[in-house]
């Protein structure tokens, strides 16, 4: 017994947490096993979306309040992930609103684990390309512009994530104004598809959209998404679409088509926004369906808490097309 007590007490003996088995401990599965049976057993009586409720639990077996608390869960990974700290003006980047600063951006977001400062003024860029682990934080909307270079071409977004085909995870965007510039090369427009929007999100996993200002897109002034639109019948319609996703306390206004929208996309909130007066240019004339808020093709599990619209063909809109879900 004194030496079994020795072994339980002494640094060496193996507890659950200390054996690897299929690249996590045995501790940590069976953590998650008994926090999904748990979660089971707690609502059991029908009263919950079981999907939606499974959906707080994390990989690390704890059961998350409200899908809002994984979301914190993973900003907080997004933290720890986070290497460097840098500032894109020593990069070369000049927010004067004549510089072309778009290699200093990408040098500065390089392959992310980075936080990105960006200081007051206008940048001009031809598109911000975020992987994943990056957090780009300016100074707020209207002190912070990133405003597309006069030779971008039409199908560019201000901000997208890198990676359309394997996705990306992680990406936090905050305090800043994103300026499409339609009236560049005397005046252009959307190239259809989910191209030519403000910021884009395509394939992405737990990403943020805080306190950004989107301002006359060529199609939608924010849109959470798939990498495509022109899915088959037969398609698992959300594979690639993004998932977990917030968009707080931001505005969009003059988009050629919505302020703010989604495709194929699940768990996305969208809080405390304002979508007013978009163009709907997008959409021959006479015939423009350009909404507020839209939640569109495919998606599921999306929340609209406390926004506002005005001056749209319809505040929020909620719908599908024929030939998709």
């Amino acid at each position: 017994e004194y030496n079994l007590k020795s072994h339980k007490n002494a640094k060496t003996a193996h507890t659950s947490d200390q054996i690897i088995h299929g690249g996590f401990t045995v501790a940590n599965r069976l953590d998650n096993l008994n926090a999904r049976f748990a979660n089971v057993i707690v609502n059991h009586d029908g009263k919950d979306v079981k999907e939606i409720v499974d959906a707080r639990v994390t990989t690390d077996g704890k059961i998350a309040q409200t899908l809002k608390d994984r979301l914190d869960l993973e900003f907080n990974k997004l933290e720890q992930k986070i290497k460097r700290e840098v500032n894109v003006d020593d990069f070369g980047a000049v927010p004067d609103g004549k510089t072309d600063s778009s290699e200093a951006f990408r040098k500065a977001v390089g392959d992310g684990r980075v936080r990105v400062k960006l200081s007051a003024g206008i940048y001009v860029i031809r598109g911000v390309k975020l992987p994943s682990w990056t957090y780009l934080v300016g100074q707020g909307k209207g002190v912070t512009i990133l405003k597309l270079h006069e030779d971008t071409p039409a199908s560019e977004w201000v901000i997208t994530n890198a990676d359309y085909v394997k996705g990306n995870r992680n990406i936090f965007v905050q305090g800043m104004s994103l300026d499409w510039n339609p009236d560049r090369q005397g005046g252009v427009g959307a190239t259809g598809g989910q191209h030519s929007s403000c910021l884009t999100f395509a394939n992405v996993r737990f990403g943020w959209v805080k306190d950004v200002e989107a301002i006359n897109a060529g199609l939608h002034g924010i849109d959470i998404t798939s990498p495509t639109y022109d899915h088959l019948p037969d398609t698992d319609w959300t594979k690639d679409g993004s998932k977990y996703i917030w968009v707080d306390n931001c505005v969009a206004y003059g988009a050629g088509d919505d302020g703010i929208t989604t495709h194929y996309s699940e768990y996305v909130f969208i809080s405390n926004s304002h979508s007013v007066d978009q163009r709907g240019t997008a959409h021959p004339k006479g015939q423009s369906n350009s909404n507020g808020i839209e939640v569109d093709d495919g998606s599921k599990h999306v929340w609209l808490i406390n926004n506002y619209t005005s001056g749209n063909i319809r505040g929020v809109e909620v719908k599908a097309h024929k030939e998709w879900p």
